[in-house]
């Protein structure tokens, strides 16, 4: 069997985050989902995603013009062999970026297709799933306005998330976002790799009193471990980070380097379901935690529910604290009562809508 057919479909969905919309390059955020869908001869399709946000034009493109081009009436059965032999063939383009989400996109669509073939799960076809649900955490957008911070916490909560994380890096809105949860609620803060060392622990001390549960990227650059290192042992704040770096050996030199409390690949960037089973192999061999990176709600979401299901702790899953005005993914990608359900079908467990990915596509302009 092989390949007859990939293509990159992108999604822009009407969303609402309890406030204005975070700009990047003056454009106002977009809820945008780059699908990658595979098709074999027999007529079975799988479903990947692409890491998008801003860079889905490229990552389209990208996928077009290097990658399907590649995979036309390949086996998509040798999936280790597929992802290696194009690794290597398209490396010269950049470890990272388009390409390698792209890969991503094509890795996960793989796996699907593999999934719906033997009429497993994907957690089933990794060994079982050790849970059947996964508590979320709210993923919040940046607002930069401490009664936004504080209404939306709340509301948050008292949509059953079990935890928060804030996008701000103003240590006075983390202050208001713990004063209405109480001192129990998980709290997570997400920089984004904006200070130096001194800036981060300046920061850490004035946060201390806020008792998070981690503090996530605070040092630029983002793979300069050996800093965020200094910052984990001097500052008492557990770190976190990972959904930057660019391959499975940046994880085994940031868990060599004591680096993070922890990990956070990303299935959508790292390299697929098949990169991420190789930083899973290595938050064991360390015993550092790993917390899935997943601000998504398509296949990548799905592809990081299974992974994270088969882990022997249970782990909090990020989720976009964000209200969809159409969802691709239905009932798969809903919270309920806190917990998000593991998909149960073959493969991923859902496909998505197709009338929402043709009433919402959008392509590239220029």
């Amino acid at each position: 069997m092989s390949i007859k057919k990939a293509e990159a479909i992108a999604v822009s969905l009407p969303f609402d985050i309890g406030g204005p919309k975070p700009t990047f390059a003056g454009i106002p955020r977009r809820m945008e989902i780059l699908f990658i869908r595979l098709e074999n001869h027999q007529g079975l399709v799988g479903w990947g995603e692409a890491f998008g946000l801003s860079i889905w034009p490229a990552t389209l493109q990208a996928f077009e013009h290097l990658v399907a081009p590649l995979v036309i009436d390949q086996d998509e059965s040798d999936i280790s062999g597929l992802m290696e032999r194009l690794t290597r063939q398209l490396h010269i383009l950049g470890r990272s970026g388009a390409v390698t989400y792209a890969l991503s996109g094509l890795d996960i669509a793989l796996w699907d297709m593999a999934g719906k073939k033997a009429n497993q799960s994907i957690g089933e076809m990794l060994g079982g799933p050790k849970h059947t649900q996964l508590p979320a955490y709210a993923s919040l957008m940046r607002y930069g306005c401490e009664q936004l911070v504080k209404d939306n916490s709340m509301r948050a909560l008292n949509q059953g998330f079990k935890g928060i994380k804030l996008h701000e890096t103003q240590v006075g809105l983390v202050h208001a976002a713990r004063s209405v949860l109480g001192p129990h609620v998980p709290l997570m803060m997400d920089v984004n790799c904006p200070w130096s060392i001194e800036e981060s622990l300046r920061a850490a001390e004035e946060l201390c009193s806020a008792e998070l549960y981690w503090l996530e990227e605070p040092i630029w650059p983002p793979e300069d471990f050996e800093a965020l290192q200094q910052v984990r042992t001097q500052s008492g704040i557990r770190i976190a980070a990972g959904e930057n770096n660019i391959s499975v050996l940046h994880f085994e030199q940031m868990l060599k380097a004591q680096s993070v409390d922890f990990i956070q690949p990303s299935v959508t960037k790292i390299g697929g379901i098949s990169a991420f089973l190789k930083v899973m192999a290595l938050s064991d061999q360390h015993q550092v935690p790993l917390m899935p990176h997943s601000p998504y709600f398509g296949p990548g979401f799905l592809a990081s529910l299974h992974l994270a299901s088969l882990l022997e702790e249970e782990v909090m899953i990020e989720y976009s604290f964000a209200d969809l005005g159409a969802n691709p993914m239905g009932s798969a990608v809903l919270l309920d009562q806190g917990f998000l359900k593991i998909p149960q079908g073959p493969g991923l467990g859902q496909d998505p809508e197709l009338d929402i990915l043709r009433e919402f596509r959008v392509r590239p302009q220029g």
